[in-house]
Formats: C-alpha cells, structure tokens, sequence
C-alpha cells in the first residue's frame, strides 16, 4: 500500500527542537550533521534553540521545517553568503531517522532550493557535505547538485579523525539548461 504525503516548508518553530534533535542517534550522526557547530553530544532541544537565537534568527539566515502535515519529517537552514549576496548555503540537513529511504532528503534540498530561487533571489545554492557520508552525497546529486573542486579542502577534526568537507552547488543556469533541454522543437 502507498502512502500519499503531503509536504510543506514552513518557518522553524522552537517547538520543533524536540523532534528534530531526537533525530540525532550517535554523535557521529549528529558530527555528520553539524561538524562542530554544537558542543558537546546529545543535542538538547535547549541546545538547539539557543544556536538558533544566536546564529539563525536575524543573522541573513533562515531555517525550515518540512511537514507531512502536521508532523516534523525534516529540517534545514539557508544563510547567505557573506562574500556573495546572491548565495545561499544550505546547511543542517536533516530528515526524520524512521522516514529515510522515501525520498524526503531529496524533496527536502528540492523545496530549499525553490524557495531560495524563487523567494530569496539566488543564482546559486552551495552546501558542504563530509567525504564520510555517501548517502547525503547522494541526496544532493539527486536533487540536481554537483561538487565543485576547491584548492583549500575544508576538513574537521571530529572523533579522533580528519573528516574532509566536498563543496557542492546548483546554480539557476543549471535548471534553465535543464529545462532548455526538454523543451520540444517547432
């Protein structure tokens, strides 16, 4: 039997912490997920939402919850970029442990990318996503994304290894060859 969903972006709500952080299973999940931007593991829903005043709300960022429709199934941020204002980066990638393997990574970065074409006036949309995690790197080659070869490797000291940072973008040239590309001869 299949399961119709019904999934929205709406503006992150404090309440959603307890959700999204329960997400977090090991802390190498939740290093994946946030390299150093947080502490110490387990997240706390307090955690999280002091990170958010601090670091999200009215700094040129925003975060997102994706809803099937009243439950959280997913999470995730833009920021623009401070040397391009036509960049948004996405960051915190992160869906609903149970639901995974559905496609809702991808929907998830395909409705971020929209809105941040359509609402917030980007040309282009980058991500970093850690060499150690194949199936985000997947995600984001599905949803239209591609790496992008850089002469300083970012990489983080995480759990007594060297974890290596690929930068990935999609750019609205990108789509609008894509779309040229369907379109049908007269």
């Amino acid at each position: 039997m299949t399961t119709t969903m019904n999934l929205t972006l709406r503006p992150y709500q404090p309440a959603d912490a307890v959700i999204i952080t329960s997400w977090l299973k090991s802390e190498y999940l939740m290093r994946q997920w946030c390299a150093d931007r947080y502490e110490h593991y387990p997240v706390t829903p307090e955690d999280m939402n002091s990170y958010h005043k601090r670091y999200i709300d009215g700094q040129r960022s925003c975060a997102l919850t994706m809803t099937d429709v009243d439950e959280v199934v997913g999470y995730i941020t833009l920021r623009t970029s401070a040397d391009d204002t036509t960049e948004q980066r996405l960051g915190f990638v992160i869906v609903d442990d149970s639901k995974r393997g559905r496609g809702l990574g991808k929907t998830l970065v395909s409705m971020a990318v929209k809105y941040a074409f359509e609402t917030l006036g980007a040309t282009r949309v980058s991500l970093g996503v850690f060499d150690n995690n194949p199936a985000a790197i997947h995600c984001y080659e599905v949803a239209g994304f591609h790496r992008v070869s850089r002469q300083d490797t970012e990489s983080y000291p995480c759990l007594g290894e060297t974890w290596n940072c690929i930068e990935m973008e999609r750019c609205a040239d990108d789509i609008i060859r894509e779309i040229k590309s369907y379109e049908i001869p007269s």
